[in-house]
């Protein structure tokens, strides 16, 4: 009898985080029929769990276009689990004053066990969407997929760092491991086209005073807003406002 009441489960909370699950590895916004036709469920019951996860906060509606994607509190509770609302709250000031400077959409990465992920965005002036949102996991070929290649010490970076490797040509591969070790020099990565076609972005790491990587600040845009090389005025003001933020976690060089 104690062995079966281990194993009770409530389907009604399966169906649910099933419905959360498929949003959150969908990458983006998804349309009503197109959760209806990844998960199967009725559509008359389908309406009930979106609205009451929507009306908890763990999924968003737009209102505009009717797309649900992760919620607000969804994302806290991320947050309470790795421990980062500190990180965002002192950094933050940070993304805005970058944010003014260039003018672009500026975003706060953390790391999590499926890679890093996007916690707080700061859109550019134009508010062009460029590709990802509070919420997305990025891939190692963006700018901050890089710096976590190369700084993450992590048990899970590891396997993340081959999975991620597998899905690229030998070719790709080998320059991503050249790349890695002058980032490792530079302490800036840059990418192009990792999140969208003519998008551009840069990254610089966040240490703690053990040089232990925090997260990561990219700054994204189009191809000739965003600066590709180390000797760029605009990131070497990146590279101090890296030393600036870093600081503050008691980082020393």
């Amino acid at each position: 009898m104690e062995e079966n009441k281990k194993h009770t489960q409530i389907q009604s909370l399966l169906v649910g985080f099933s419905i959360i699950d498929r949003i959150a590895k969908n990458g983006s916004p998804m349309k009503f029929n197109d959760i209806h036709s990844d998960t199967k469920i009725a559509k008359s019951n389908l309406y009930k769990y979106l609205n009451t996860l929507t009306n908890l906060g763990i999924l968003y509606r737009d209102k505009e276009n009717g797309y649900y994607s992760l919620g607000s509190t969804l994302i806290q509770y991320g947050m309470a689990a790795i421990n980062q609302e500190d990180l965002i709250s002192k950094v933050t000031p940070f993304l805005h004053e970058i944010n003014m400077k260039l003018k672009e959409t500026t975003l706060l990465t953390v790391w999590t066990t499926n890679g890093p992920m996007i916690v707080k965005m700061i859109h550019s002036h134009l508010g062009l969407n460029l590709g990802g949102q509070v919420g997305t996991i990025l891939p190692i070929s963006s700018a901050a997929g890089k710096i976590f290649a190369t700084f993450m010490q992590h048990p899970s970076t590891k396997s993340w760092i081959k999975e991620e490797l597998s899905k690229l040509d030998e070719k790709t591969q080998k320059q991503l491991t050249i790349e890695f070790e002058k980032i490792k020099k530079d302490n800036i990565s840059f990418a192009n086209e990792a999140l969208a076609p003519n998008i551009s972005s840069c990254a610089i790491p966040i240490f703690n005073f053990e040089k232990e990587l925090l997260g990561s600040i990219i700054v994204v845009g189009f191809e000739k807003s965003i600066p590709h090389t180390v000797e760029n005025e605009l990131s070497q003001y990146l590279l101090r406002k890296g030393k600036e933020i870093s600081a503050i976690f008691g980082f020393k060089e």
